[in-house]
């Protein structure tokens, strides 16, 4: 039974991602119909491997008994995620160390961390309370005004914890690779993010000036580690670019506004994937 249990939610989590790639999405619905399906498909499974985990190797579930097979696989998928945790955990807390040696700078009255190197780069980089990673070169290629405009950007990262909840979605998206349309769901987070910090930034500086200076730090990007980090020239692919630069447009605030500020709590896709604890109740 706890065997059917898993296979059941796999099946599940596939049908979900098949069904939810091909809704129609209203602008102001992106974060919800992107997050949605994201969370659903490995919350659902990890709640089903922790129900059959507690409910243990022997009992009986609507009359059938549950067998160790499917506690095996339990145990074994939740040492996984745990161990790739642990992983993402030991990068985060890396590349922290990493940044300690660099030399620290004031820049429009925000401290950061200067990167000497001739590479455009400027980014958030961190768990809860992020620190702020700047390139000699940004700051040599760049006008104070252009400078300004990056901070902003960066501060909108930092407002809205996203190297903090990228880490979790990131943990996700790994558990979850393996899932029919992961890549694509993770890369609209990351286009909806760094729309939504260019729409925070776009309210505190000039939002032309934002585009002018997103443009030149694409053209001179600094490869970096796959860690929790928001960076501002992050692009990574010219679909992604474009969308940033024409939602920076003046005819296009009030559709940027919608399109990153909409309903972004899928309650529901989140009591839905909890309801696998609820096998609780019929096991004896």
């Amino acid at each position: 039974m706890h065997l059917m249990l898993i296979l059941g939610a796999i099946a599940l989590a596939v049908l979900s991602r098949l069904i939810a790639k091909h809704r129609p999405v209203a602008p102001a619905h992106r974060w919800t119909a992107a997050l949605g399906p994201f969370l659903f498909a490995p919350l659902l499974l990890l709640c089903t491997v922790v129900a059959v985990f507690c409910m243990g190797r022997e009992g009986h579930m609507l009359g059938l008994s549950v067998g160790s097979l499917g506690w095996v696989l339990a145990v074994d998928s939740l040492t996984l995620a745990g161990g790739m945790l642990l992983r993402l955990g030991w990068q985060v807390g890396r590349s922290h160390e990493s940044l300690k040696p660099l030399p620290v700078v004031e820049i429009s009255h925000t401290t950061a961390r200067l990167l000497d190197t001739p590479a455009l780069f400027a980014a958030q980089v961190g768990f809860w309370q992020p620190e702020l990673v700047v390139s000699r070169g940004l700051l040599d290629t760049l006008s104070a005004e252009q400078v300004a405009a990056v901070l902003a950007h960066e501060q909108a990262h930092t407002h809205y914890r996203d190297t903090f909840w990228f880490f979790w979605l990131g943990w996700l998206r790994g558990l979850t690779v393996w899932l029919p349309h992961t890549e694509a769901l993770w890369q609209e987070l990351l286009r909806l993010r760094e729309l939504r910090a260019d729409c925070w930034a776009a309210q505190r500086v000039d939002p032309l000036l934002l585009a002018e200076s997103l443009v030149q730090v694409v053209r001179s990007p600094l490869t970096v580690a796959d860690f929790p980090c928001a960076a501002f020239g992050e692009a990574a692919s010219p679909c992604r670019l474009t969308e940033r630069i024409e939602a920076l447009l003046p005819d296009a605030e009030g559709e940027l506004a919608s399109s990153v500020e909409g309903d972004r709590l899928p309650w529901l896709w989140l009591f839905a994937a909890c309801l696998p604890l609820c096998t609780l109740l019929v096991h004896h």
